[in-house]
């Protein structure tokens, strides 16, 4: 099966190299160089994964990520000279699912994409049923949708990824270099406060008031876990 990329970036010779680098590993690559008709382009083509720059000619590049996490789960690699840590954790808290500066190894994005793409597959989690309900919530792994109390909520891939890992070992305190390890994957070299900021996007998204929770809890000093009291 084949699968589609999508480069947003202004500099049309690294584009260029990029595009060469990733058909030679056999993806399907297309390419652009501003925003202009960027969702109905995603839209039309449905692709795997979208590598996007936060220097864009046009557009505030987190404001379009934004915008695309709204209307699409479809994984994005920010690929961008901004190494702030600023820049970093503001690109998770709008939904994307790895960041890399540049200048970079070809390589190291490739493996990077592998890890993104085998998770986006249910199987990668060990799904092994479509439907599983814990304490009110309704997690479809098929579609990766969630809902509580037949309420829809909606979870970013990664988010997904990281709450289902949670819910399914209920009571289980995870590490957050267990939970990168698991979610991320080994080639993931992020930053551990990578994972403190998908939980508490995961909070405001679940509990009625995340400086409360209920559901997903800390363990100080330790991890997260999900709590299988009742509630």
């Amino acid at each position: 099966m084949e699968t589609k990329i999508l480069i947003l970036d202004k500099d049309k010779i690294f584009v260029k190299g990029l595009k060469y680098s990733l058909e030679q590993d056999e993806y399907i690559v297309d390419t652009m160089y501003n925003t202009k008709d960027i969702l109905e382009k995603i839209n039309q083509n449905n692709y795997n994964l979208i590598l996007l720059d936060l220097i864009l000619p046009d557009s505030n590049g987190l404001t379009l990520c934004q915008t695309i996490r709204n209307s699409s789960q479809v994984p994005i690699i920010v690929i961008t000279e901004k190494d702030e840590d600023i820049s970093k954790l503001l690109a998770f808290e709008y939904g994307v699912d790895d960041y890399l500066v540049k200048p970079f190894n070809d390589l190291e994005l490739k493996a990077r994409i592998k890890a993104i793409l085998r998770r986006v597959n249910y199987k990668a989690l060990g799904f092994d049923s479509q439907t599983i309900q814990v304490q009110g919530f309704t997690i479809n792994t098929l579609g990766r949708k969630v809902s509580i109390k037949g309420e829809n909520i909606n979870l970013t891939g990664k988010e997904f990824d990281l709450f289902y890992v949670l819910i399914s070992n209920p009571s289980k305190v995870f590490k957050r270099e267990e939970l990168l390890e698991l979610v991320w994957g080994y080639a993931y070299y992020g930053d551990l406060r990578t994972v403190d900021v998908h939980i508490r996007r995961i909070r405001e998204k679940i509990e009625k008031d995340s400086s409360d929770a209920k559901y997903i809890m800390t363990k100080w000093g330790v991890g997260y876990y999900f709590n299988n009291s009742k509630i």
